[in-house]
């Protein structure tokens, strides 16, 4: 986490009705963790303020029959949060930052993306394949999986293994691989098991050159009212630094491919000597067409002052109190890398997989 126990108090916490802070959430054990732990952040720099969570279920949570990537709704785990916000029932929402679109609504704001946890995908095998990997798993095992993304790289990789998609919170995937028999396997975000104090279930970690990971994987964000400067002002000092620029490079090279969960998109980026690499590659359904590339950007020093930073927002994010110029070279390495692809014929293979997707 950015910022420190003395930050800053809001003017508005010193008035003399003590003001509560409404945070909405998902209803899901992780999604209330996720939360839980944005809470406590915000609870340790502003011991005075007070706290009420509120959760709810959204689109995505109650469709659990049809793989995300054919409902064709881009924001299908933050839109009814959203209207709480909108309806200033809430005054911040939890997310994770991977289901949170490249295009916000009007009125909405990410204010703060906290310090990302692993990015990387993880295996979790069903207990008579513990201690096997992808690779060794016995030929036409069932692995599940709901990304498109994870099976165009997975599929290319390991032939021999089927791919089959699995909907639920990750509790819900968990007992269908325990119980079922019909999974060999899943793919998980390694920082949800994480989070939900289940490393001991990970049996392989998937590396980037083995399969890239999703468009803000494994980082927090907290969306805000855009003119609620009174809360833009509270979260904004959890903003950190690296990481909010790398999924600014990310979010901008997904927004300019014009990607989504409806075709496969992956990245890695790193940050490294004041520089920061990004690499994006998008891939046709089956994964036999594919293609990627790696680019670098030189990044302002996150404590450097470039005067006012009163520009409107870059990919839906508001960090007022981190460099512009940081900013915006992230942006633009982005943008470069997906026109580089775009040139390249990435538009040919996205917009197959897209008519593929929608067909099937």
């Amino acid at each position: 986490m950015s910022g420190n126990c003395g930050a800053a108090v809001p003017a508005e916490e010193n008035s003399s009705k003590m003001r509560v802070i409404r945070v909405g959430t998902r209803k899901s054990q992780l999604a209330r963790i996720q939360t839980d732990n944005v809470v406590a952040m915000l609870k340790t720099l502003y011991p005075g303020l007070q706290f009420e969570i509120i959760a709810m279920s959204t689109t995505g949570d109650k469709i659990l029959d049809t793989a995300l990537s054919k409902i064709g709704e881009k924001s299908l785990f933050t839109k009814e949060l959203e209207y709480a916000l909108e309806r200033n029932e809430v005054d911040l929402v939890v997310h994770s930052l991977k289901d949170v679109p490249t295009v916000l609504p009007p009125g909405f704001t990410i204010g703060a993306i906290c310090k990302r946890e692993n990015p990387c995908d993880a295996v979790v095998f069903h207990p008579k394949f513990v201690g096997k990997t992808l690779e060794t798993l016995p030929e036409r095992s069932t692995v599940g999986t709901s990304s498109l993304r994870r099976v165009a790289q997975l599929q290319k990789k390991f032939p021999h293994l089927e791919f089959k998609s699995i909907r639920g919170n990750l509790n819900t995937r968990l007992r269908k691989l325990d119980e079922l028999q019909e999974f060999s396997a899943i793919v998980l975000a390694v920082a949800g098991l994480q989070r939900l104090g289940w490393q001991n279930r990970v049996g392989q970690i998937l590396h980037p050159e083995e399969c890239m990971y999703a468009v803000g994987q494994g980082a927090l964000a907290v969306e805000v009212r855009a003119k609620d400067q009174y809360i833009l002002d509270l979260v904004g000092v959890l903003h950190d630094p690296e990481t909010l620029l790398r999924c600014i490079a990310e979010r901008a090279f997904l927004r300019h491919l014009e990607g989504g969960c409806s075709v496969p998109v992956a990245v890695h980026t790193m940050m490294k000597d004041g520089q920061l690499y990004l690499t994006g590659g998008v891939w046709s359904l089956d994964g036999s067409d594919s293609m990627q590339e790696t680019m670098q950007a030189a990044i302002h020093s996150p404590q450097e002052d470039d005067g006012p930073e009163d520009d409107p927002q870059l990919v839906g994010i508001t960090a007022h109190n981190i460099p512009r110029g940081a900013q915006l070279a992230a942006e633009n390495l982005g943008i470069s890398l997906a026109s580089l692809l775009l040139n390249k014929g990435a538009k040919n293979i996205l917009d197959v997989a897209r008519q593929l997707n929608d067909a099937h």
